[in-house]
């Protein structure tokens, strides 16, 4: 099959247009057939591969793995295709993708000003810290005048700024190689576990794994397996070394007698709540409602997380553009203040 690559926009519409066809009553491969029309051209071969691959038995998962579709929308599909709720599926997976694209896109409109209008300070900045201070402070050591706070702080500034350049580059290349020496070789569930440190972004990885891990194990109970039964569901889901080695982990750990809100309450990469929920769930009798309930509520607090972190960039970024600007202007500008008093 030709791997041509298919965009987030690209994938979060097809999953939607099968989603809402599926939902009218379309078996799969009928609902495949139909938006074959609705697509570009160049998809019309890759669209007939599919069709090929689903008659020949192949599962929907393996067709979209061979489109180099995203893994976590392949997880959806596989999960998807053990409970029964596809059409769900595929629409809940392109509520994800259209999340993460307008979430990039609002992004990229925030940072592209500031990071142009921060650009063109720094080279502002190097002019005049280069070439017209030193002129000025030429001319205030003939007068033996002291220079002002603000012409120190561009000259420590400039210099201080090749100084943080190399240490950046320091830091990205020790990260590149602890990434590949160390990180790469570790578990997937020690590899989360890892990124739980990291500042200010483990609190989204942790309420986006609780969100995917409670969805799809919500549904998974809904469709009427058992706890044991969705974790082996987990344990044979080979596109997601993760939750497949989770699936393997819960499973071993509750067959020595531990209790399921135990376990998750161990795992740094969970939010607390979930072995709440779970406890609740399985008292009352409503443990895959419960699960599906709280996944809404993770999602919806990244979302309301993502905004915030995006709302707070710009602001912090500007600032720095600021003080940068009017240290420089102040930097030129007293100087020559103190030239027209002492005339």
């Amino acid at each position: 099959m030709k791997r041509s690559k298919w965009s987030l926009e690209e994938q979060a519409s097809f999953l939607k247009m099968i989603g809402e066809l599926l939902i009218r009553g379309y078996p799969l491969a009928e609902a495949l057939d139909s938006i074959t029309y609705h697509l570009p051209k160049n998809r019309n071969a890759q669209m007939k591969e599919c069709l090929f691959s689903l008659k020949e038995g192949y599962p929907f998962y393996l067709v979209l793995q061979k489109l180099a579709f995203n893994k976590d929308v392949i997880g959806y599909i596989y999960f998807a295709e053990q409970h029964g709720s596809l059409a769900t599926a595929f629409l809940e997976g392109s509520k994800m993708l259209q999340k993460r694209v307008k979430d990039f896109s609002r992004l990229k409109k925030l940072m592209s000003y500031p990071l142009f209008l921060a650009l063109t300070t720094i080279m502002l900045f190097f002019f005049v810290q280069k070439y017209l201070l030193p002129q000025f402070s030429s001319l205030f050591t003939s007068m033996k005048l002291q220079a002002n706070f603000f012409t120190k702080f561009v000259y420590i500034a400039g210099e201080a700024f090749p100084i943080l350049v190399l240490l950046f580059l320091l830091l990205f290349i020790f990260s590149l190689l602890y990434y590949f020496l160390s990180f790469k070789k570790l578990t997937s569930i020690e590899q989360k576990k890892k990124m739980m440190r990291i500042p200010m972004a483990a609190s989204l990885f942790r309420l986006f794994y609780t969100h995917y891990f409670s969805i799809q194990l919500g549904f998974l109970l809904e469709g009427g397996l058992s706890v044991n039964e969705s974790l082996t569901t987990f344990e044979q889901n080979e596109n997601q070394p993760f939750y497949r080695q989770l699936g393997i982990e819960m499973k071993r750990l509750l067959m020595t007698g531990e209790k399921l809100e135990d376990i998750l309450r161990n795992y740094p990469f969970f939010e607390r709540e979930l072995a709440l929920v779970v406890k609740h769930g399985q008292d009352n009798g409503k443990l895959a409602q419960e699960l599906l309930f709280f996944a809404d509520r993770c999602m919806s607090s990244l979302e309301e997380k993502v905004d915030s972190l995006i709302r707070r960039v710009q602001p912090i970024l500007y600032g720095l553009i600021g003080v940068l600007i009017v240290s420089m202007y102040l930097a030129v500008l007293l100087p020559m203040f103190h030239l027209m008093n002492g005339m």
